[in-house]
């Protein structure tokens, strides 16, 4: 029996969550590799900070970032590899995907990871892209969100109709990551110290941590790993409010879990996000955590509910929420969270809700979509 082929396209393999989250999806769909001919299509030919699965045959393609490339080189990709069912990542190439699956009439399954309305910015590029998600997203047989913040959005805001989302959380692979977390720390920090992650960007709002910290006024120093284009304005700041040698700027790192895994706190300041993967990574850690209760995610991984019932500052179930860009209720929780009988609290609360969000899990709901969206093709075509 010929076996469907399962084409999966990202934009590229550059740091990230999305491209961490689709190589760990299928460097364990070993048992699929059984049942599907899978390919893994890049659209971007730049320098990759994961590397695919070697089983998997990879097509690298040239598209430069840009969108009308994009749309270009996966029509003609889907032409010549004739795949049975389309699986992408990110919106240029859920974009280009949905547009060519509709040209050859073959099923498309989008993964969604940001909240778009809040990720966007407000101007002709944003707008732009607006209008191609609102014109290809509809055409997709299912849409694939990390969260149900994610999933409202696209009903409320993008016009998807709700039975073709399905919400299925980002896989954190606690093992893999356990086992980096016994390297040597790339950075000697002494304990105690707060920890966070992510891109210097203003979305990731690094800049209300630091502001929040000084006002604290606690005893732990706080590392801030990541690197971006707000670098600059931090180190200004941390300079202007006088803590120098107290917040630490060191830069990406290929392997931050030494560090992560030492740490007494993990905060995600963030103004948004799609799924906060570094949030659940710190939990598997076994880090206590304290999160911004921003669209989308921490409210559902730390709380267990929506976003909006939760009020003000939070000691939730399995971390600490406070109210997106408030200071005063930052610092409020890293005064709190000072107190070791409560982090010991958290931290087994984190490692215990973090098992929720396993990869077996994840990748079996994936292939099961996938499964039920060739199902649909068969019986569409069967009743011509």
């Amino acid at each position: 029996m010929t076996k469907k082929k399962i084409l999966f396209l990202i934009n590229s393999l550059t740091t990230g969550g999305a491209e961490r989250v689709i190589t760990t999806l299928l460097a364990h769909s070993t048992a699929e590799r059984e049942e599907f001919d899978i390919v893994f299509a890049l659209l971007d030919d730049v320098a990759r900070a994961y590397e695919p699965a070697p089983w998997l045959k990879v097509r690298q393609l040239d598209c430069r970032e840009s969108m009308v490339r994009s749309i270009l080189s996966v029509r003609a990709l889907v032409r010549e590899e004739r795949p049975d069912l389309v699986l992408s990542f990110l919106t240029r190439a859920n974009i280009a995907a949905a547009l060519a699956c509709k040209e050859r009439a073959i099923p498309c399954i989008l993964s969604e990871r940001i909240n778009n309305s809040a990720h966007l910015p407000h101007n002709m590029g944003g707008a732009a892209a607006r209008l191609f998600i609102r014109g290809a997203y509809p055409l997709a047989a299912r849409i694939i969100a990390v969260s149900s913040g994610v999933e409202e959005d696209l009903r409320a805001n993008f016009g998807i109709a709700a039975e073709k989302v399905v919400v299925i959380d980002n896989p954190v692979d606690g093992a893999a990551i356990a086992a980096k977390a016994e390297a040597a720390p790339q950075l000697g920090v002494e304990a105690p110290y707060i920890i966070a992650a992510g891109r210097l960007t203003k979305v990731k709002n690094f800049a209300l941590l630091i502001e929040a910290y000084a006002a604290a006024k606690v005893a732990s120093k706080l590392v801030i790993i990541g690197e971006g284009a707000e670098r600059e304005a931090l180190e200004r700041q941390i300079e202007a409010l006088g803590l120098a040698g107290r917040v630490l700027l060191p830069g990406h790192m290929d392997n931050p879990y030494p560090l992560m895994q030492r740490a007494a706190l993990y905060v995600s300041p963030s103004n948004a996000e799609g799924f906060p993967n570094a949030l659940v990574e710190a939990m598997a850690l076994g880090r206590p955590v304290v999160s911004s209760n921003c669209r989308s995610g921490p409210a559902e991984i730390l709380a267990e509910t929506t976003r909006d019932a939760v009020e003000g500052l939070s000691f939730a179930r399995h971390g600490v929420l406070f109210p997106v860009g408030s200071a005063e209720c930052l610092a409020a929780a890293l005064q709190a969270m000072e107190d070791p009988a409560l982090r010991a609290r958290y931290a087994e609360a984190a490692v215990l809700r973090a098992r929720d969000f396993s990869v077996e899990r994840s990748k079996d709901r994936y292939w099961d979509v996938i499964r039920k969206e060739l199902a649909r093709r068969d019986e569409r075509a069967h009743a011509r």
